[in-house]
């Protein structure tokens, strides 16, 4: 396992909780921060004993976006080294929206600009009492380079999607509920996503991860149908499957043989 220094991973039960760990600024990111946010993801995916993973922020904070004041001075950056940097940022919400394992985002605080668009990368949101989600770029002047502009469309569809985008106003959590943007509100997010994420372990693992992998809106009918062939022959040959089969025909709940660390 990887040493990390402002993000940490903490494994309970099959479910990995990865905390953005610098509560002092909203855990605003570094490129550092980013940089162990990438390596936490691809640790969790290859962790075959990892069936959820949940994104949260210490503190008060989900992610208030970048730490302007210990990153580099932006407006000294040639446009290619400003491309780098945006593209480090862009690879982090990438690589958690094509991640087979399902994702949970807690959101226990304020997610704004890029740390909005790691919640909106996430397979699910719990929104705590206290969190809200704020593309807000345009505040400032900028367009959502890391993502926001593609997802929240995709989410809720492109004049509610437009309205945040191009007013900068937050999303409470009732409407973010209301929406169909996060599944819930809790007064404790971490408490609410890891419960949820502990519903989604106990189903047969490769079934949902492969349906995780299989929900893509921009495919086409044609694709989808034959991805869910293979996808369904490989469950079909599953022993989760056949326990889950067997346990649902004599009316007990399935064994699948796990020990959870």
């Amino acid at each position: 396992m990887a040493t990390y220094t402002d993000i940490s991973i903490e494994r309970s039960a099959g479910v990995a909780t990865v905390w953005m760990d610098r509560p002092e600024v909203y855990n605003a990111f570094t490129r550092e921060m980013v940089l162990e946010l990438n390596a936490a993801m691809r640790e969790c995916e290859a962790d075959d004993e990892v069936y959820v993973v949940v994104l949260s922020g210490r503190g008060k904070g989900f992610c208030a976006g970048a730490d302007t004041t210990a990153m580099a001075d932006w407006d000294s950056m040639t446009a290619e080294e400003y491309g780098a940097l945006l593209w480090l940022i862009q690879q982090f919400v990438w690589r958690v929206r094509q991640m087979r394992t399902p994702t949970v985002a807690a959101v226990n605080g304020p997610a704004v600009g890029a740390g909005c668009d790691f919640a909106l990368a996430c397979d699910l949101r719990v929104m705590g009492t206290e969190g809200y989600l704020r593309e807000g770029f345009v505040n400032i002047g900028l367009v959502p380079g890391d993502g926001g502009g593609w997802l929240l469309p995709r989410l809720v569809g492109e004049s509610k999607a437009k309205e945040y985008l191009l007013t900068g106003r937050d999303i409470d959590p009732p409407a973010a509920v209301d929406m169909g943007l996060a599944v819930e509100t809790r007064d404790d997010a971490h408490a609410g996503a890891v419960a949820l994420a502990e519903e989604i372990r106990d189903k047969p693992a490769t079934g949902i991860r492969l349906t995780n992998e299989l929900i893509d809106p921009q495919q086409s009918f044609d694709d989808y149908c034959r991805i869910a062939a293979e996808h369904q022959w490989t469950c079909v040959t599953d022993p989760e499957h056949q326990e889950a089969v067997a346990a649902f025909n004599e009316k007990r709940e399935p064994e699948f043989g796990r020990s959870y660390e």
